[in-house]
């Protein structure tokens, strides 16, 4: 886990701002591969500006929406042919999907997810093994990690133990999960292992993206309410 306050690392990069014409009130940038291909989207989810998912690549931001969906997030991609994210529909389900190509749309929902009155399940990051993974809530509310084998479709857990609710949020190449439990972050090693991200005084750490040498991405939250504010993180190994 983080022990020492970390140095602030802001100055030591550049920063180019990205927003698709489409909507530039509101657009969130999720994923990118190697081949500096980026997933996103555009639009609050407010009346008037629903959420549309697109890939931004070589400067070019290129449609990507569930067929017949009311909102699309593109959340993940990898370095193949693959994309994943989550469709909305007229009653408000969230559906987690992946799509081959920006095409074949398959939606993917976990057992269990449709138990609640509303439909929860996202799919939020994917490898080049096509294992996706995400999370869906259940009719308590508590959110459930989980992979998904594209190729075998077929699902697995992500349980972190004494946590109530975890977010599987990324999967690197070596199937090292990174996610959220409860209030804290983690990363879970293929081997099992898991390792607790919590930002030193932070009331909230969020782990939202990890690469091939276990360096991970992140949020934290200092304070709560009207005063609290959200910084990024990176967190590597030692």
């Amino acid at each position: 886990a983080l022990a020492a306050t970390p140095p602030d690392g802001s100055a030591n990069y550049s920063f180019q701002k990205l927003d698709n014409a489409k909507d530039l009130t509101f657009n969130q940038l999720l994923g990118i591969n190697d081949s500096d291909r980026i997933a996103g989207y555009f639009g609050s989810g407010q009346t008037g500006h629903p959420n549309k998912g697109y890939l931004l690549s070589a400067g070019s931001y290129l449609n990507e929406n569930f067929p017949n969906s009311a909102q699309t997030q593109v959340t993940g991609l990898n370095n193949g042919a693959v994309t994943v994210g989550f469709w909305v529909d007229g009653k408000g389900n969230n559906n987690g999907f992946y799509a081959i190509h920006r095409n074949h749309f398959t939606t993917v929902n976990a057992p269990g997810s449709g138990k609640a009155k509303t439909r929860t399940d996202q799919l939020l990051g994917v490898n080049d093994s096509d294992i996706a993974v995400g999370f869906y809530t259940d009719a308590s509310a508590n959110n459930h990690g989980y992979t998904y084998n594209i190729a075998k479709k077929t699902f697995g857990t992500v349980k972190i133990p004494g946590a109530t609710s975890v977010q599987a949020t990324a999967i690197n190449d070596l199937g090292d999960i990174a996610g959220i439990a409860d209030t804290n972050g983690f990363l879970r090693l293929s081997n099992g292992k898991i390792i607790t991200l919590s930002f030193p005084g932070a009331s909230a750490t969020m782990a939202l993206g990890v690469n091939d040498g276990d360096e991970v991405v992140g949020a934290y939250t200092m304070g709560s309410g009207s005063s609290a504010t959200t910084d990024g993180f990176v967190w590597a190994p030692g």
